[in-house]
């Protein structure tokens, strides 16, 4: 059994107000056209408390002066759902996965009933209702209100004593710092990408089509027990590379191009996020070794820079000047701007329940935090774009490559290449 959503829990009522709910709702998937509906994907800080992956499920954490309390609130199975789209998960499995005390889970039907309990002043649950009300306020952009006020909006109504906060202050923090629960789902979605990767090294030389590789690491992951990619993959061949996020993965391969490849496997909703950049032949030329040499340095020496007490500032500084260095070194550039020409991204970002996770980048680097190191460089009048990107975990006394055993080596990659 998994400890990280007590874990979570138990960190999280530790920084809650006094006398507060909080109310999370897993989700449902959305409307895609006619009665077809999306994928879905549960509410990733739902899933952080909870370990569960179902849709219309509520979580509600009630904390007291002395005492706090959870409760989860399930679907009911009936005849016609079972008959038409399978069993709900029961309480008793609700329970197991969660840790969530069977006594205190509950159908969808009575959380209103539990939630009126909790505002009684004569008969609360924990003594005194609560004063303040923690909701996802999560901006999905300017112009879209935050689902959870849509969701909790006969809350908010009912109870105008309630003061609302965005409980994403407090889970965004402590989010980047992963449990060795959590560092092991991440572990097997890099596994899965690494598969999914040595497939598409395998047919690389064989196939016409940007979109034909990225099936084959679709096929391959998924077949591997995988739940799929976590983000859109880039299969992005010559000059398409240096488009950062082109997803089109529809054009032809030419032999002599390079093509590069950010993506990632799923496992147990955590993702990995991986960039190696190949040569369709099998063989790099020159130029392309220069300049991936140069990427590979870089991604290699920022990953050794990286140890606990270093800002996102200072990692993002480090990489860009090894950058100009080296491009300067040979003749790409000749004054230090004119690197925004070649490198036009950040080093990297939080990884985990999130691609780009949630997370504080005005916060020094702690251990416990998982992170992308990913440099670049893309040199459009030639056609080139390379991407190194590995997942990697701050420790004590450093880091750690997660995704190390990945091929990224010149010699290494063309070795593979030549056996297939």
């Amino acid at each position: 059994m998994q400890q990280h959503p007590i874990i979570a829990r138990e960190k999280l009522y530790t920084r809650l107000d006094q006398d507060s709910a909080v109310v999370l709702y897993s989700g449902k998937a959305p409307h895609r056209t006619l009665d077809q509906y999306y994928l879905y994907t549960p509410q990733r800080n739902f899933f952080y408390l909870t370990n569960l992956s179902e849709p219309s499920m509520i979580l509600l954490l009630l904390k007291g002066k002395k005492d706090t309390k959870t409760y989860l609130f399930i679907e009911e199975n009936t005849d016609l759902i079972i008959k038409w789209e399978g069993a709900r998960m029961t309480k008793e499995e609700a329970h197991e996965k969660s840790q969530i005390p069977l006594e205190n889970i509950f159908y969808l039907n009575d959380f209103d009933k539990l939630f009126n309990q909790a505002m009684n002043y004569a008969r609360s649950i924990l003594g005194t209702p609560p004063k303040t009300l923690y909701l996802d306020l999560y901006h999905e952009s300017f112009s879209v209100k935050p689902k959870a006020l849509n969701q909790a909006q006969t809350l908010i109504e009912n109870y105008p004593e309630l003061t609302i906060k965005n409980i994403n202050e407090h889970l965004g923090y402590l989010r980047m710092f992963k449990t060795d629960d959590e560092i092991v789902e991440i572990q097997k979605a890099i596994a899965h990408t690494n598969v999914g990767l040595a497939a598409i090294l395998s047919k690389l030389k064989h196939r016409e089509y940007e979109y034909q590789l990225f099936a084959d690491f679709v096929h391959a992951i998924t077949f591997d027990g995988s739940e799929g990619c976590a983000f859109d993959t880039i299969a992005a061949s010559g000059k398409n590379a240096t488009v950062l996020h082109y997803v089109k993965n529809n054009d032809r391969l030419h032999k002599g191009d390079l093509i590069l490849f950010d993506l990632g496997a799923l496992h147990a909703n955590y993702g990995a996020d991986i960039s190696r950049t190949y040569p369709i032949s099998g063989q790099f030329t020159e130029r392309q070794k220069v300049l991936y040499s140069i990427v590979l340095t870089v991604n290699k020496e920022t990953i050794e820079f990286i140890k606990p007490g270093i800002t996102w500032k200072e990692l993002n500084a480090f990489a860009k000047t090894r950058l100009i260095e080296e491009t300067k070194r040979i003749g790409l550039i000749k004054e230090d701007q004119e690197i925004t020409n070649y490198y036009y991204h950040s080093i990297g970002h939080f990884l985990g329940l999130d691609v780009h996770d949630v997370g504080l980048y005005d916060q020094p680097l702690e251990e416990g935090m998982v992170l992308t190191i990913e440099p670049g460089l893309y040199v459009a009048e030639e056609g080139i774009g390379i991407r190194i990107e590995d997942d990697v975990l701050v420790t004590a006394e450093g880091s750690v490559n997660l995704s190390a055993s990945i091929p990224k080596e010149i010699e290494e990659i063309e070795e593979i290449l030549k056996r297939t």
